[in-house]
């Protein structure tokens, strides 16, 4: 898995970041979702690597990164600007100026506040089966509710959902990934070993918890930059089954490109068929749509 790149940890903006980069080019920056890692990108990296230079970080809280604590409000260092430094951070030290950012899930979250914070830096962000969050909330019904379920679990105080979650960390682990994956046999072993692992890890639950914990947060950031749209382009891609996460792509406004269509200028997409796990369970696809996404970004 990710032959031919190098593992490395950097600490950047108070905690060490573990990450992974190979290949030369433009650069691109994986951010992986809840409840992954890095790992979440071993079936696109190698490819993306033949053309450009990819960097893949475990975000804070989650993976073989930090996960850092306070006796105080954890939002203080979830919160997605504070997210979004860690990775500016990590390519400053790398000597990365520009990029492109693909998220998938929290990383969607991550990348899109690094592109209203930082929008010099970001060429391009791709969103992997997310609603802006701001949008989620506001445009939640009962539906939507029951989809996301695990974000209003977690968002309670400390430490009711790391004690709920942790009592039974294999098994809700286990349920989240047969239930938000549509694709039989799309995730390794070898993967689901290793995530599993890194999940249950009891820093991991709580630093996960406190990533989505950091919410209320995240939602003033987000109110207060709600009329500043991307400059960068976007490109939207979702997973079309939900057979087995109903409610997941509903809520008030059902359209995925309407909706980041009032956060960016130029917004462009599809649904794929697959479920949430995007880069695992349609990684062909994907990364055709990446390469000539990225094609395009760069002849503007």
């Amino acid at each position: 898995m990710f032959e031919n790149f190098t593992k490395d940890v950097k600490r950047v903006n108070g905690v060490r970041i573990n990450y992974v980069s190979g290949g030369r080019g433009e650069a691109v920056l994986l951010l992986h979702g809840y409840p992954q890692s890095l790992v979440l990108w071993h079936k696109i990296a190698p490819k993306l690597a033949e053309k450009y230079a990819v960097i893949a970080p475990d975000l804070r809280g989650y993976g073989e990164s930090e996960k850092p604590t306070t006796d105080s409000d954890d939002s203080t260092l979830y919160n997605k600007r504070v997210m979004a430094k860690d990775m500016v951070c990590l390519m400053d030290e790398l000597g990365i100026e520009k990029f492109h950012v693909v998220g998938h899930d929290r990383g969607v979250r991550v990348g899109h506040r690094l592109a209203l914070d930082h929008p010099g830096r970001v060429k391009s962000l791709t969103s992997l089966d997310v609603k802006p969050t701001l949008e989620a909330f506001d445009e939640m019904d009962s539906d939507l509710a029951f989809a996301f379920f695990h974000w209003n679990l977690m968002r309670q105080p400390y430490p009711l959902p790391e004690t709920m979650i942790g009592n039974s960390a294999e098994a809700y682990f286990d349920f989240l990934m047969e239930r938000w994956c549509a694709t039989s046999g799309a995730i390794t072993p070898e993967a689901y070993e290793i995530y599993k692992r890194q999940f249950c890890n009891p820093e991991t639950i709580h630093g996960t918890c406190s990533d989505y914990r950091a919410v209320s947060l995240d939602r003033e950031h987000d109110r207060v930059d709600q009329g500043q749209k991307l400059e960068c382009p976007v490109l939207l891609l979702w997973g079309a089954n939900t057979k087995k996460r109903p409610g997941w792509q509903s809520g008030k406004a059902t359209s995925m490109l309407d909706t980041w269509r009032t956060r960016a200028h130029s917004v462009e997409g599809r649904a794929l068929d697959c479920g949430h796990f995007i880069p695992e369970e349609a990684p062909e696809e994907l990364l055709a749509e990446l390469q000539a996404f990225f094609a395009k970004s760069a002849s503007r």
